[in-house]
């Protein structure tokens, strides 16, 4: 991949650029294999999954710069000016294609941008989610609401600009500080989620939803796991972090599965309402329970699936993974420091699957995601 923005050096986002694709994985998958080694057997590795190297993302987090006459739509640079760059090559061509036209029809608001060093201005940020039917998402992150009459004013003129748009929201963020979004949503359209289609199934992402920014590579981990679990074919299962209940509603649709109970848990309430409602279109019986997985305790399903953030999913609920001893655990997770950690304090399991999914092309970043058993006996 190239890059003009790299190139000018405007942008070193992308700390791999300029290394040659295929060898960027290559030492990536050492260096996971090597994080790994105390808890992973080299033999137990199958070849990484890998989507394109650019046109991947579906989401854009756009900084905002710049002045309301001319303001800027990507990142602030170290002196907090902001540095354009509406055509990074990273998004996927429907993201690519709408950014033009999406965020000239916002300049064209006349919200003032936020300017850091002054903290004055309104416009923080813009968040835009694509789908792979074409459909989009939009959030403004305002410091405050006195600018919502200029975009509900200009719906239509957004509409117009890009059709696909689907769901437009604010939120607000009116402290000074270095954190994307704040606490409060306000829905503007009548449309309150964007479907993600992913294969066979449909999620629903409400505008504070996490999913995934690469859908070529989500969709491989989501048929990865699916097919451990049909090896597996468990009667009940339980997703933790479950999110918008991606591996959930994976193990009720798994081909050639017998009749599970299937259950998730999740802290984000609107990810949960959208996980239901991803279930009820699937015609599926799988629950989903708004709950911190941090603190469950002994869970009796045969297989558990974890999802964690970065820290991992922590002492506590290794203990209470050991005590429960369900038959099998999937853990998929995006820092292999902290999922060495975590592997560490489940002795009573061994990996005996495990593959590298490289979600974040032209960077260190990672997501794996391995496949534990319980141990029958010691040395098993």
């Amino acid at each position: 991949m190239q890059c003009s923005h790299f190139d000018a050096g405007e942008c070193r986002s992308c700390t791999l650029m300029g290394v040659p694709y295929g060898q960027q994985v290559a030492d990536l998958d050492v260096e996971v294999r090597r994080l790994l080694s105390t808890s992973v057997p080299a033999e137990v590795w199958d070849s990484p999954f890998v989507g394109p190297e650019s046109g991947f993302r579906n989401k854009a987090k756009l900084a905002v710069g710049g002045t309301k006459g001319e303001p800027t739509f990507g990142i602030l640079d170290a002196a907090m000016r902001g540095v354009d760059l509406r055509d990074c090559g990273l998004y996927e061509p429907v993201l690519a294609a709408a950014l033009p036209p999406l965020v000239g029809a916002v300049a064209a608001l006349g919200l003032v941008p936020y300017d850091v060093r002054a903290r004055s201005g309104e416009l923080k940020h813009l968040i835009v989610t694509s789908s792979p039917d074409g459909e989009l998402m939009l959030r403004f992150v305002l410091r405050s609401p006195g600018q919502l009459p200029r975009i509900t004013g200009g719906l239509d003129d957004l509409r117009a600009a890009v059709p696909g748009l689907r769901v437009v929201s604010v939120n607000l963020q009116p402290e000074h500080k270095a954190v994307l979004e704040g606490e409060e949503e306000i829905l503007l359209t009548r449309a309150e989620t964007l479907p993600m289609r992913l294969d066979d199934i449909t999620f629903h992402l409400r505008p504070r939803s996490f999913f995934q920014t690469n859908t070529t590579v989500a969709a491989g981990l989501y048929r990865q796991v699916g097919e451990w679990i049909a090896e597996i074919d468990p009667a009940s299962v339980l997703d933790l972090y479950c999110g918008v209940g991606g591996f959930a509603l994976t193990a009720t649709t798994t081909q050639g599965a017998r009749a599970r109970r299937v259950d998730g848990v999740e802290v984000a309430p609107d990810a949960v309402a959208s996980a239901r409602r991803s279930a009820a279109e699937l015609g599926v019986e799988a629950r989903f329970e708004v709950g911190d997985a941090r603190v469950l305790e002994a869970p009796d399903h045969e297989l558990v699936v974890v999802n964690p953030p970065r820290r991992g999913i922590g002492s506590a609920l290794c203990a209470a993974l050991e005590v429960s001893s369900p038959a099998h655990v999937i853990y998929s997770s995006c820092n292999a420091t902290s999922l060495a950690r975590d592997l560490a304090a489940l002795p009573g399991y061994r990996v005996v699957r495990a593959r590298l999914f490289d979600m974040f092309p032209q960077t260190r970043h990672h997501e794996v995601a391995v496949l534990l058993r319980r141990r029958r006996a010691a040395g098993s």
